[in-house]
């Protein structure tokens, strides 16, 4: 076995950096939708992601790929939601086995309440802290990284 290509101190900080801010930023953002909308990070993700689609409506894969979770997972996420009245299952008419989920008259009302606050959440705690530079160039690293990582053939 070779020896590893040890990170470097700039490679080191930008590893460490991505990993401790984007865990900080994610549960600084989840704290304050908790708080102001009684809804967690996780579950706005999904809800925004199911309103963003025609009908309000996603299959299970489709939402499970933009979220890039198991359906497993989301299965779970989807059963907490639904006892909450955010989501709802629905089958699919043409394909017994597969089920979408569908945004509710409650989940939409919930989703548009929290908006502001998330925004706002989003803005104290990434996007006012750069300038419109450092935001630029970091909207292109992570089209790179996103990139690079949907592209990449699957693990055998």
């Amino acid at each position: 076995m070779t020896d590893p290509q040890w990170l470097d101190d700039v490679e080191m900080r930008a590893w460490l950096g991505f990993v401790r801010t984007r865990d900080l930023i994610a549960a600084a953002v989840g704290r304050d939708s908790s708080r102001e909308s009684n809804l967690t990070y996780v579950e706005h993700s999904v809800l925004a992601y199911i309103a963003d689609a025609p009908d309000r409506r996603l299959t299970f894969a489709e939402l499970a790929a933009k979220l890039e979770w198991s359906q497993s997972r989301l299965s779970h996420q989807i059963t907490r939601m639904e006892k909450r009245g955010l989501v709802a299952r629905e089958p699919i008419p043409d394909d017994a086995r597969r089920t979408a989920a569908r945004l509710t008259p409650r989940g939409a009302d919930v989703l548009a309440t929290a908006a502001p606050a998330h925004v706002q959440s989003v803005r104290r705690h990434l996007v006012d802290l750069l300038d419109r530079q450092q935001l630029a160039a970091l909207a292109d690293i992570y089209d790179t990284l996103l990139t690079h990582h949907r592209n990449a053939p699957a693990p055998e």
